[in-house]
């Protein structure tokens, strides 16, 4: 039983500090800062956080997927981002002291590392260079969402590749084929795009007719991204 709980905090402890945020910083400062992270496993669909929680905690992702996610004037779900491992998410409560503003929901089973809010900011005051890989992260996640408000007018097939591209980019992985990420469900893509369910399930057969994706169950490949990107107007 000892070997085993052994081996799961060492498998726990190797996932947290293979975060990129951790790459490269001091390895006192990384002991300390991890000193009270909690890695828990968390199935599909589940809530990890609620719009107006208070932000006790930073959460990494260090397996899986969860979608960032809030509702409109009219109560209509609108899915902001989709961040997988290696991204962090709760960092602006815990800077603000201020209620979370947004929901967040697994998307497939996911492991998070939670690491108690004070603690975070405790690396951000003592280590310069954990505070530049935040500035660094905020600023992509801006980019990103500038790029997506740039796409709102163009044609649906954009705005779909577009959206796969934004996924590839940050979490896609390489396959035998070319870039693989999970074959989300439509009504997240929809969301994601801004179009309707059903216009978001004729543009990735679109695709798919074309050779620019190839789809099974669980995951969606893009075989050759610079074509992808092609399709963008």
């Amino acid at each position: 039983m000892h070997d085993r709980y052994t081996t799961r905090e060492t498998r726990d402890a190797l996932l947290i500090r293979s975060n990129p945020f951790f790459q490269g910083l001091p390895e006192a400062i990384v002991e300390a800062a991890l000193a009270h992270v909690v890695v828990r496993t968390h199935p599909p669909n589940q809530v990890l956080l609620l719009e107006n929680d208070w932000g006790s905690s930073v959460y990494f992702i260090l397996d899986g997927w969860v979608k960032i996610r809030t509702y409109n004037l009219d109560g209509k779900e609108v899915t902001l981002n989709i961040l997988g491992k290696g991204e962090l998410f709760g960092e602006m409560a815990a800077l603000d002291e201020v209620p979370r503003s947004t929901d967040v929901i697994t998307l497939v089973p996911t492991i998070i590392g939670n690491m108690p809010a004070q603690d975070f900011v405790q690396l951000l005051t003592t280590e310069p260079q954990s505070g530049i890989r935040l500035a660094q992260l905020m600023a992509r996640r801006l980019r990103q969402v500038n790029r997506r408000l740039r796409l709102r007018e163009s044609d649906s097939v954009s705005r779909v590749a577009d959206i796969l591209l934004f996924l590839a980019d940050g979490q896609g992985k390489p396959g035998e084929q070319g870039i693989e990420i999970p074959n989300l469900p439509h009504r997240e893509l929809s969301s994601l795009s801004g179009l309707a369910r059903e216009t978001v399930t004729r543009v990735l057969s679109k695709l798919e007719k074309k050779g620019l994706i190839q789809r099974d169950r669980d995951t969606l490949c893009i075989p050759d991204a610079a074509a992808l990107e092609r399709t963008l107007v």
